[in-house]
């Protein structure tokens, strides 16, 4: 494969700039609805792209074909130089050659009939399960091998193993619909969907509870946040303004981001970091052969970092972070989030509840949106807090608010971070990318909950 790509490159140079990402995926499927297995899915790509970029614009060629490599690159080539656009230095690194080779063959070893005797057995659990009407179970693992090579010399293999499962109990009586989910993942490790017998049983026992559960009263209450909706909230509502394509072009956002505002207290510190072993978003390397980093988005409550491709980095005179990353090799590299979460703080969750006289505590969750640094996020369960006790279930808690407000109204940060690794992130058509987010508990104080 090397000879192969140095061949096509042959005669270049290193103006144009040129990339060449050649991957081979092996993926499983397995979607249930109700009693019906609706979907079973092996199957096997194999193809590649060639990014050129010229004077300022990029060309993009995807193909299923390596014999036509050569002029795939000759075309991406062509491409950009009918374009034309704003010329920019590129920020490029010494070549690299390396492995990133993953340990053991994970999911994609395990046969897959194996794979649905357990899924089997947990829909079995949630359909028998008394008051439940139906189920969701979508179950995806992949084995996916990726070559990255540039016209600067660097030749990376990487292993990219991913495994998610999504587990959603749908309770119905009387007219009135609730659901409950379970969410896992991992990177590519079949042992992450095994021995959940008792967490599927809480996911319908939690449906059924919120048939009875009444509906939060809306207004502005002091709410804990548990780390999984935490860990949505940092990475859909502030993680996105972070990535550098967004805010390079979006004016209204420059003036908000600007690296040494303060936009919270001194505990707030917000991470994206894909160095971390054994976590989805965690790579060497990213999609343009940058190695991947730690980054401090928000230091001390100080705005100190955000996410960068090399052509991000070069136009707004900073650093490559390492953030470029493609779904596929159908799709150009775009700025994205690895692994996102606050950082632990030092407080208890008990004295952080004992601290609230009337409040609400909101876990997990089911969608949200944003717009720019307004957000909205549907909390999938709730419980009243009531002189410094957790109280009653509630359903329907709606969290609304503008971001960089409702930082600076985080008072209490707990020491339980942890990171969930289930889901997917969308941009830009590219979806779901893994990623994992995450946070310990925390507390807002004035925080705007829609309800009944």
């Amino acid at each position: 494969m090397r000879n192969r790509i140095a061949d096509a490159l042959k005669g270049y140079g290193a103006r144009p700039y040129i990339e060449v990402r050649v991957e081979e995926s092996y993926t499983t499927q397995l979607i249930y609805r109700g009693e019906k297995l609706e979907v079973v899915d092996k199957s096997r790509s194999l193809g590649g792209s060639v990014r050129a970029l010229v004077d300022g614009s990029w060309g993009f060629v995807s193909f299923s074909n390596l014999e036509g490599l050569k002029r795939n690159v000759s075309l991406a080539v062509e491409e950009a130089q009918m374009v034309g656009g704003e010329s920019f230095e590129m920020i490029l690194s010494n070549p690299v050659v390396d492995k990133a080779i993953a340990k053991g063959g994970g999911a994609s070893i395990v046969p897959l009939e194996a794979k649905k005797k357990i899924l089997d057995e947990y829909n079995d659990i949630v359909l028998s399960s008394p008051r439940i009407q139906s189920s969701n179970i979508v179950y995806r693992d992949a084995s996916s091998k990726v070559v990255f090579a540039n016209s600067v010399g660097s030749y990376i293999e990487q292993d990219k193993p991913d495994l998610a499962l999504r587990i959603v109990a749908i309770a119905r009586e009387n007219g009135e619909i609730q659901q409950s989910g379970l969410s896992m993942g991992s990177r590519g490790e079949s042992s992450a969907i095994e021995g959940l017998q008792d967490e599927v049983k809480e996911v319908a026992r939690r449906a059924r509870a919120l048939l009875d559960a009444p509906e939060v009263v809306g207004g502005e209450y002091d709410v804990i946040l548990d780390p999984v909706l935490a860990g949505v909230f940092v990475h859909e509502a502030f993680g996105h303004l972070s990535e550098s394509d967004f805010v390079y072009q979006n004016e209204q956002l420059r003036k908000i981001m600007v690296l040494g505002r303060r936009f919270g207290g001194e505990a707030l510190n917000i991470v994206d970091d894909a160095t971390i072993p054994n976590l989805r978003g965690s790579y060497k390397y990213d999609d343009e052969g940058t190695p991947s980093s730690r980054n401090y988005l928000i230091r001390n409550g100080i705005l100190t970092g955000r996410l960068h491709s090399r052509e991000t980095a070069s136009r707004m005179g900073e650093h490559p972070t390492g953030n470029a990353r493609a779904l596929n090799y159908l799709f150009s590299p775009i700025v994205r989030m690895s692994n996102t979460f606050f950082e632990n703080g030092d407080m208890s969750f008990d004295n952080m509840v004992a601290d609230v006289k009337e409040g609400i505590y909101v876990k997990d969750w089911y969608g949200g949106t944003t717009s720019l640094e307004m957000f909205t996020f549907s909390g999938a369960e709730a419980y009243a807090i009531r002189d410094g006790q957790v109280e009653e279930l509630l359903r329907g808690p709606v969290l609304t608010g503008n971001v960089f407000v409702t930082l600076g109204n985080i008072d209490a940060i707990g020491n339980d971070l942890d990171m969930n690794q289930g889901g997917g992130c969308g941009k830009w058509g590219q979806s779901p990318l893994p990623v994992s987010n995450g946070s310990p508990h925390i507390r807002i104080r004035r925080c705007v909950v829609g309800g009944k």
